[in-house]
């Protein structure tokens, strides 16, 4: 493995800007243990709604995230991308809100959500292609000193200390998703699973306490689809929830603890994925079969 200590790494979309603090949501370790000494659901969106001139996407959305796993499923054009796009600062309600941990968030861009702890993958991976796999996962470490130029000719010790760290970090990442024998090769020289997993390892490394996942195994190999559910697991395990959005159901079968059927910009009907899959609107909603 090479060295990269010396490397500068520049600032990407989704990193908090200088001068972003946490100290406005204190953020302690993740776990379950602290998260159930709280009564505030991870996430909450009231009455949220999203229109496009005479159409609207979503149409008063009440959601609550009280389980590890959630999952969201539905008909295409259900609406389902366009809420995680509100929640995730991509887009802005035309009406309702969305609180992160009992705080309004409604109107925060993605970088400033991601400093909170809340973190967005896409359907389409966002990797940068020239770069290596672990430099992917270096530009996504947050709050480094030697992405200004006083931090990097003033501070080296600490500047190189700090690379080390997001190094063995970046490392345990790719290792928890098999990547890590594939660190020093291009992004864009792996598959289309190899990519979503290197998406969700970039997500991991801002140390997030909630992960929105979009049709996270699309393009993804049966062999990877273990990895990937071995990991989201993992993760759920050490405190971080997630709400995905896969229309695979064998996925949200395997991972979601409790399941939303979305329809018409609606919630259609909740619960275990034994119960939602036996509601026979949900059955007309897929198919549009009447009971």
């Amino acid at each position: 493995m090479r060295s990269v200590a010396n490397t500068m790494w520049d600032p990407v979309a989704f990193r908090a800007a200088e001068g972003d603090s946490r100290d406005e949501l204190p953020v302690p370790a993740p776990g379950a243990a602290s998260r159930a000494r709280s009564n505030v659901p991870l996430l909450e969106t009231r009455n949220l709604a999203k229109r496009y001139g005479g159409l609207e996407a979503v149409a008063g959305v009440d959601l609550v995230l009280s389980h590890p796993i959630t999952g969201l499923i539905g008909p295409n054009g259900a609406g389902k991308t366009t809420l995680l796009n509100i929640v995730s600062g991509v887009e802005r309600a035309s009406a309702g809100e969305v609180r992160f941990r009992g705080r309004a968030i409604g109107a925060l861009p993605p970088h400033r959500l991601a400093a909170l702890g809340l973190v967005r993958t896409f359907q389409i991976s966002r990797e940068l292609n020239s770069l290596t796999v672990l430099e992917n996962l270096l530009l996504a470490r947050p709050h480094q000193a030697g992405e200004s130029l006083f931090g990097l000719f003033a501070r080296p010790g600490r500047v190189r200390r700090e690379e080390a760290a997001a190094i063995e970090t970046a490392r345990a990442a790719l290792q928890r998703v098999n990547l890590w024998r594939l660190a020093d090769a291009p992004a864009g020289s792996l598959s289309g699973g190899q990519k979503k997993l290197l998406e969700l390892a970039r997500a991991v490394m801002l140390a997030p306490r909630l992960i929105l996942l979009d049709e996270p195994a699309a393009g993804v190999a049966p062999a990877m689809e273990e990895i990937l559910i071995d990991t989201i697991r993992g993760l759920a395990a050490d405190g971080v929830g997630f709400l995905i959005i896969e229309h695979d159901l064998e996925i949200i079968a395997a991972l979601c603890d409790h399941v939303c059927v979305m329809a018409a910009g609606q919630i259609l009907t909740e619960g275990s994925f034994a119960e939602v899959t036996a509601d026979a609107r949900v059955v007309e909603a897929y198919l549009g079969l009447k009971p």
